[in-house]
């Protein structure tokens, strides 16, 4: 557990953790911002125990080019490096995820999906390259030379698009228990749904998927030749999260808001230790400072009922005391330094 006053590096260390375990930023919008004002490079290295045994993992970034190395060699493939590796952070701005825009329910989405299958990694760079490809294309080329680029859009779409509904399928259960088991007998039921846009049904296999992403390219063709970008697409649909029978959006208070992605980030907890065979290494920034008491002491007990690793920051010990247990070791950050406190 991590303690200390706002802005001492409490947070930087969960972000250096998070990045050597999925090689995404956790904060960062691009690569170049994790490394220190003034100097040329970062790098973050880790031991971990895996199925494998010891290793050790390292990610540097350099010219805003990152490169992996598992027991100091570099990795083109990533199989090996992400073996028995997976992290779960939720942090306060977290709890804007049901009633925020789509790009942090995507964003969700993606990197949990990618902590289920590590080749979401390079899929969804995939996906990011051909739309860049086609966007471009659509403002500065002929209508049939755009044509051309539709093609690497709609097969990477797909695939993007089939991980997203298959996590969702995994997911939904977990979460209507979770909730369930958070708000208590009499609250109403949890659901998780997809919206995708330009009307194409997410629905069927990778080739059906295409299919439809394939004709809403061609039906909307015009309309991004107009406006310079793609209208349909993995990029542009949305994780909806939902109470009550009929699905509605509707939220009656905060606290059902905030008990619903707690339960959507304890869903991924559990559907990753299911999967792994053990918990994914978490992650919680402040959390316990922006849940209300009942809450705050549901995930406290559920973090002691885990058999896992947990990484805790708080700027007030209180909060998280009642989860330290005989394995607890408490820090003290103060301006970047850590000391242990008994």
């Amino acid at each position: 557990m991590l303690l200390g006053e706002n802005g001492q590096g409490k947070t930087n260390l969960l972000e250096a953790v998070y990045f050597a375990c999925t090689l995404k930023p956790l904060r960062a919008a691009r690569l170049a911002e994790l490394v220190r004002f003034g100097a040329e490079r970062a790098l973050v290295a880790a031991d971990v125990e895996g199925p494998g045994g010891a290793r050790r993992v390292a990610v540097e970034v350099a010219a805003g080019v990152r490169t992996a190395s598992l027991d100091g060699k570099p990795q083109e493939r990533l199989d090996a490096y992400f073996e028995g590796l997976a992290a779960v952070c939720f942090a306060p701005d977290d709890l804007l995820l049901v009633k925020g825009g789509p790009d942090a329910r995507r964003r969700f989405l993606d990197r949990a999906a990618f902590n289920r299958w590590p080749a979401v990694l390079a899929e969804a760079r995939d996906y990011v390259r051909a739309l860049r490809a086609r966007n471009a294309a659509l403002r500065a080329s002929a209508p049939e030379v755009e044509v051309s680029f539709r093609g690497p859009l709609v097969r990477t779409g797909a695939r993007l698009l089939r991980r997203r509904l298959e996590l969702l399928g995994e997911l939904a259960p977990r979460v209507a228990g979770a909730y369930a088991e958070i708000s208590g007998p009499g609250a109403p039921s949890a659901h998780l749904g997809y919206r995708a846009a330009a009307g194409v049904d997410a629905q069927g296999d990778e080739a059906a998927l295409a299919e439809q992403l394939a004709a809403a390219l061609e039906a909307r063709a015009g309309r991004d030749r107009e406006r310079g970008y793609t209208s349909a697409g993995p990029h542009m649909d949305d994780l909806t999260l939902a109470l009550d029978a009929r699905g509605a959006r509707a939220f009656a208070s905060q606290g059902q808001q905030r008990a619903l992605v707690l339960a959507l980030k304890v869903a991924e907890i559990e559907n990753l230790r299911a999967v792994l065979g053990r918990p994914p290494l978490l992650l919680l920034d402040d959390v316990s400072s922006e849940l209300d008491p009942q809450k705050n002491r549901f995930l406290l007990d559920y973090l002691g009922r885990l058999p896992g690793q947990a990484f805790l920051t708080t700027t007030d010990r209180r909060l998280l005391e009642p989860a330290a247990g005989p394995d607890t070791a408490f820090y003290r950050v103060v301006a970047g330094a850590f000391t242990r406190e008994d």
